[in-house]
């Protein structure tokens, strides 16, 4: 099979569980980048025995992260550009879409993926579903918003922050699995690093304000609301709540409790963070 004339961007850092998966479904692929954060387990090797272009990320603890700067720097040889994690699997149809987009003419300059989260061993098909993510873009004219100058604690890849495309997007048929939760452990561990990049981007917004214009009215919304409710009381219960009952987390089993649960102690954390960083700022001013 001939293969899709677009650039793939996996940014990594130790993901040697999950990159064999996740190149063996990108295969048909014409470029495909995987930018490295220094991995020691063997992640590099993995990705050029899978025809992968390895690059290196020196992260200099603020802006840019790895997303960004990839986009900024990397040599791509085609026009469009896919964002991928390591812990997401494209399925096998999605060769034939991207193919039809990125050799049509005219249309929309970026495109929307759904996800699948994965936990507990099976598909939640209704916490966190579903989860528009616009991956998909000509290079030139998209970039991941910038949300704080801060240093937040949380690595050096973008956390929460979506792309911005100059013109008009639209939605991917194919949806991918995101295998981002593989044990509670994984993600108890990822969701600290997350709260430290909440607390750091809430600390940050309260002294200066927010100004972000996001490409998606319905993602906007759903920030807006957050911001919202980060005024409330009583916020890991509102979480909970959002999961388990508004998004019918109650119809995925005990999975989908465990997942609610794990989200509300996840905005705890955020709660508590927040207040301790203002009252830091606070005897410092």
């Amino acid at each position: 099979m001939t293969k899709v004339p677009v650039s793939i961007l996996i940014p990594i850092k130790n993901e040697a569980k999950n990159l064999p998966r996740c190149l063996a479904a990108v295969a048909w692929a014409d470029e495909i980048f995987v930018v490295d954060s220094n991995s020691t387990d063997g992640s590099q090797k993995i990705a050029e025995e899978h025809g992968a272009k390895v690059v290196q990320f020196v992260f200099k603890g603020t802006w840019p992260k790895k997303k960004n700067w990839s986009l900024e720097h990397l040599p791509f040889t085609h026009e469009w550009v896919f964002i991928l994690d390591a812990d997401e699997v494209m399925p096998p149809e999605s060769a034939e879409e991207f193919r039809r987009i990125v050799t049509g003419t005219g249309g929309p300059n970026g495109w929307w993926i759904n996800r699948r989260f994965m936990f507990m061993g099976q598909w939640l098909k209704h916490a966190y579903y579903p989860n528009w993510n616009l991956r998909l873009f000509r290079h030139r004219v998209g970039r991941y918003e910038k949300l704080t100058d801060v240093d937040t604690a949380s690595g050096d890849n973008e956390v929460h922050e979506h792309v911005i495309v100059q013109g008009e997007t639209d939605r991917l048929k194919c949806e991918m699995d995101h295998y981002a939760f593989p044990s509670v452990e994984v993600f108890v561990e990822k969701h600290n690093r997350y709260s430290n990049w909440e607390a750091r981007v809430a600390l940050d917004h309260h002294l200066k304000g927010s100004g972000s214009q996001l490409q998606s009215k319905e993602v906007g919304l759903r920030r807006r609301l957050k911001q919202l409710s980060q005024k409330l009381p009583f916020r890991p219960l509102q979480r909970f709540l959002y999961v388990y009952v508004f998004q019918r987390g109650f119809l995925d089993g005990r999975a989908g409790f465990y997942f609610a649960r794990l989200h509300a102690f996840y905005e705890f954390l955020c709660v508590a963070k927040t207040h301790e960083l203002k009252k830091q700022a606070d005897k410092s001013s």
